[in-house]
């Protein structure tokens, strides 16, 4: 049982409604996430800026699937695991890979340490060491790069901590538990 039920479709703002009806043509249907959100069409704007503003970041949608992977696991979400597994799967990314970005690791040193910075991003609310920034420099990661992690790491923390007050009804197939 949802702790926000969705609202009444009949009683949705048209800034609500707009702002749904471009996730569907984004997505093809409206998850729940969103009809829950709907209370708010400042709340699903916010989403739809953040998101769209990084839909031209350098980060590759693959990486920022398995940041978002990485910081739904940190953040013990049912829902964005189970989106963001399914979610990743459809963009190609591959089961041992699905759960090696849970776990924040990837067997490419770049994305490692991308993840790694993400996991600790989220972790520790932002607090990151010289060291800790230093390490994805080492990786390759640009300062534009660096500062797209962060923007994913929030926009996913949004989602999240949204979903673990909301408890949207489950609407992806659950995320399989780490071995």
């Amino acid at each position: 049982m949802s702790r926000i039920e969705r609202p009444d479709p009949e009683k949705i703002q048209d800034r609500a409604k707009e702002s749904l009806e471009t996730i569907r043509k984004k997505m093809g249907r409206v998850p729940n996430i969103f009809k829950t959100m709907a209370h708010s069409p400042t709340a699903l704007q916010a989403y739809l800026g953040l998101s769209g503003a990084l839909a031209g970041a350098v980060l590759s949608d693959k990486v920022r699937e398995q940041i978002a992977l990485t910081v739904a696991e940190e953040s013990q979400c049912e829902y964005c695991l189970a989106a963001h597994s399914a979610i990743g799967k459809s963009m190609g990314l591959a089961p041992e890979e699905i759960e090696a970005s849970r776990r924040g690791k990837s067997s490419d040193p770049k994305i490692n340490a991308v993840l790694v910075f993400a996991k600790k991003l989220s972790a520790n609310h932002g607090r990151i060491t010289d060291q800790e920034l230093q390490e994805i420099r080492k990786a390759g990661c640009s300062d534009e790069e660096i500062i797209e992690v962060i923007t994913a790491v929030v926009l996913n923390l949004f989602t999240n901590y949204f979903n673990l007050v909301a408890e949207p009804a489950p609407d992806f197939p659950q995320a399989a538990p780490l071995t």
